[in-house]
Parts: C-alpha cells; structure tokens; sequence
C-alpha cells in the first residue's frame, strides 16, 4: 500500500484527519438533529478507516483508486443508518459496510460472470458469515451457514467460491534466480501429441551440445531424481560444483531450446 500512503484519489493521506469516539458522537446528535454539515466532518474524519480496508485487498484488484471511492460508499451508507442506540463504537458498526461495498465491487467486477441468483445468495452467505464472526470472534462453518439460511452446504459452498477472485494462467507460480514458472507451464494438455513429440526431439537435439559431465548431471537430477550432494560424491567432485555445471547446462539448453 506504500504508493498510495501519500496519494490515493488526490487525497494526502497523511494529511487525513482522525476523530476521537467522544467528537464522532457529538457530530452523531448534531447531525440526527438536522445539522447537515457535520456528514462532510465525519466522512473526512473516517477515511482513514477505508484506507485501512482498502490495504485488505491489495491483492485482488489494481484499481485502488476505484476501490477506495467504493469503500467511501459504504462509509456514506453507515454515516446514515448509524443508531446511537446501539452503543457500540462507529467503527464497529461501519467495517462491515465498508467491507461489504467492497466485497460487491470485486465480486460483480470479475470477469466471469455470474448468475443474479448466485451473487445475491453469496451476499447473504458473505453478511450471515459476517455477523456470526462479530458475535462470536470466529467464522462460521459452511454446515452453520447453510442452516441458518435453509440452503444445502453445497449451495453455500458454491455461492463463497464466486467471491474468489481469478488467476490468471500467466501468475507466477515459482522463480528460481530470475527464470519464473507460469501456471500456464503447469496445466498438461494430454491430447497434444505432436508437441510432446517435437519438445522431445528437441532436448535429445539439446543434449547433445553439452559435455559427458553436464549431460551425465542433467540426466541424474531431471530422470532419475538425484540431489546435488549425491551427484557430488559419486563423481568425487564438490556440491559447489556440481552446482555449476549444473547451471552451465541449463543454460546451454535454454539458449538453444
């Protein structure tokens, strides 16, 4: 969250403005009494508690920017529905708006799209598991879930999968010094045949350009599973190495793969 400590939606961050609970209620009776321009005073006075949801989702979206004016949203809607009442603190009370604001953002933003039926059942499922979490600090179990809500477990377990965000088939999934591994390197296509055949003959091709050592190591780490410390004391050389040639001989396969 650190690039948008200082700027997000042409707010200075830094500059944002906290209140105590005791000037939140005050503004709260001002503005239930009809003084309207006590809103703008607790909205400025609570945007620090949206950026602080905003850093929950750093990993599901990019635009940020939209997020935070969608979280301010949610704000808004607690600002107003606010019951002094309740004695509880403002913020309590407003989190799960906030969250929730954001939470529909994401979920109606995927790019696969999802049944009317289906995202308004995981937005019961998503308020219910939010309740049940601030009522008894843990969360619900799918089994709780789908009988307080008169639906199967399955139904609440497909409703909470459409909440998940997608991967693509181009994230990173390993690096190893710089040279990264795609999911998409991952996902077998058993039908393609003739690509299997053309990758085969091209590392047999490959191999052939490295050296009786690098192609013996290749062949004891890749086919038969052999760790370095093995390699090195059957070929009476050190792990540092083996390590070496090791990398010399990918290398060399790489370039001419």
């Amino acid at each position: 969250m650190s690039r948008y400590k200082v700027d997000i939606c042409g707010l200075k961050t830094s500059d944002l403005p906290v209140l105590s609970n005791h000037e939140m209620m005050d503004l709260f009776k001002r503005y239930q009494k009809g003084e309207v321009e006590c809103k703008e005073t607790l909205v400025n006075g609570n945007l620090k508690l949206v950026l602080s949801m905003v850093q929950r989702f750093i990993n599901r979206t990019d635009n940020l920017d939209d997020l935070f004016q969608i979280g301010c949203i949610g704000l808004i809607k607690a600002i107003d529905n606010f019951d002094l009442k309740h004695e509880v603190r403002f913020s309590t009370y407003a989190v799960p708006m906030i969250i929730g604001e954001m939470k529909r953002y994401l979920r109606d933003g995927q790019m696969i799209k999802i049944s009317r039926q289906l995202k308004d059942q995981s937005y019961k499922c998503l308020q219910m598991k939010e309740q049940f979490l601030q009522q008894n600090q843990f969360e619900p179990s799918y089994l709780e879930i789908a009988k307080e809500l008169s639906i199967s477990e399955h139904d609440v377990h497909m409703a909470l999968e459409t909440l998940q965000g997608v991967v693509s088939i181009y994230e990173p999934m390993y690096s190893d010094e710089g040279d990264s591994i795609q999911l998409v390197d991952q996902i077998e296509d058993s039908n393609d045949e003739i690509r299997k055949l053309n990758d085969q003959i091209s590392i047999q091709s490959s191999m052939r350009l490295l050296n009786d050592k690098e192609r013996e190591i290749i062949y004891a780490r890749y086919y038969d599973g052999k760790t370095q410390t093995e390699l090195a004391k059957e070929m009476g050389i050190s792990q540092a190495q083996v390590s070496r040639m090791e990398k010399n001989a990918l290398n060399c396969l790489k370039k001419n793969l």
